[in-house]
């Protein structure tokens, strides 16, 4: 029986909003650190299905979220493209070679770095209970490419952008094969198991109105329009960071099931010009769930108001920080599932 994150995913407009949060499983719960402490560096944790399958059930076992997002990182599809991939302590994650010095032929495929990931949606869907949707994730093809042809992240992706304009005839290749690996890690993770699953576009925001077309827009919709021909029961949520006033546009123009709203974007604007059935998630600042106080309550209320008319999943309009306390999240869960849609 379908929980009601996934009956809202499917339309639905119920009384009660579903909650999850982006980055819900990880290093705010101490529960996390100590097991990360125990199993050492972060993608060790990942490829360690058992603990990484622990760390995604923590947070729906503590808080009772009506979704289990997948412990994972957007960066595991250049792995499996063959990019070296490591994280450095206090920098970040490090991709090499980097595509701004060599060519996507010199890479040498790697696709059973992805085998690992499905055991962790297997071990994840067979334990959680039948309401919890399970949630699997990618990162989208701008936001990837970004990371693969710089090697590493950026304020502004500068050489990335860079890149785009220069050579769009290499830069579309890039894109085109993180395409084509994303449906299949996409389609790996729902055959696992994954009941739904959201495309992470982190950087959207950095690009000018055509090269978003060019390079948010038309990418996505051929990672949706795929994903619809093998699983067409399985909604996907997009995620355009930064999106702004592009995002009615990114919602009409992929196919997407559901739209990921940020919290630079008004909830009254994104109601009224987001297609009107269409779910939306969103948008609580994660900086003010951080801080607290009746200012949460008074914000988080405004959103479920805003959004009261159409199908709405409560979510942050980014990843929870790791210094957020634990009793600001349990306030937060019961503003929203107190409030009703008619009340």
């Amino acid at each position: 029986m379908p929980g009601p994150l996934l009956d809202t995913l499917k339309g639905a407009n119920l009384a009660r909003r579903p909650i999850w949060l982006m980055r819900q499983a990880g290093r705010y719960l101490p529960e996390y650190r100590e097991l990360r402490a125990e199993k050492g560096g972060f993608l060790a944790l990942v490829y360690d299905t058992d603990a990484a399958a622990e760390v995604t059930i923590q947070p729906v076992r503590r808080f009772g979220f009506d979704g289990a997002i997948l412990f994972s990182d957007i960066l595991i599809v250049p792995y499996a493209m063959g990019q070296a991939l490591e994280f450095l302590a206090g920098e970040g994650p490090k991709l090499s070679p980097r595509l701004i010095d060599r060519t996507l032929d010199s890479l040498d495929e790697a696709p059973q770095r992805l085998h690992p990931i499905y055991e962790t949606v297997r071990k994840v869907a067979a334990q959680l209970p039948a309401e919890t949707t399970m949630l699997g994730f990618a990162g989208s093809p701008w936001t990837i490419a970004t990371y693969m042809v710089a090697g590493e992240g950026s304020r502004d992706q500068h050489d990335t952008r860079a890149f785009a304009y220069a050579d769009r005839e290499a830069f579309a290749a890039i894109v085109d094969a993180i395409v084509d690996v994303t449906v299949e890690y996409l389609s790996g993770q729902i055959q696992a198991g994954a009941e739904a699953v959201q495309l992470f576009d982190s950087w959207a925001g950095s690009l000018a109105p055509a090269e978003f077309e060019r390079w948010v827009i038309e990418p996505n919709a051929a990672i949706v329009a795929a994903l619809k021909k093998l699983h067409p029961d399985v909604p996907v949520i997009g995620f355009p960071k930064g999106a702004g006033e592009k995002l009615a546009l990114y919602a009409q123009g992929t196919g997407v099931d559901a739209v990921g709203v940020d919290e630079t974007v008004n909830p009254a604007w994104a109601a009224r010009e987001l297609p009107s059935s269409m779910p939306v998630q969103g948008n609580l600042d994660p900086l003010l769930l951080l801080a607290g106080g009746a200012e949460l309550e008074r914000r988080a209320r405004h959103i479920l108001d805003c959004f009261a008319d159409r199908p709405h999943v409560f979510n942050l309009g980014h990843g929870i920080g790791q210094f957020t306390p634990i009793a600001h999240v349990e306030y937060l869960l019961e503003v929203v599932r107190e409030w009703t849609r008619d009340a």
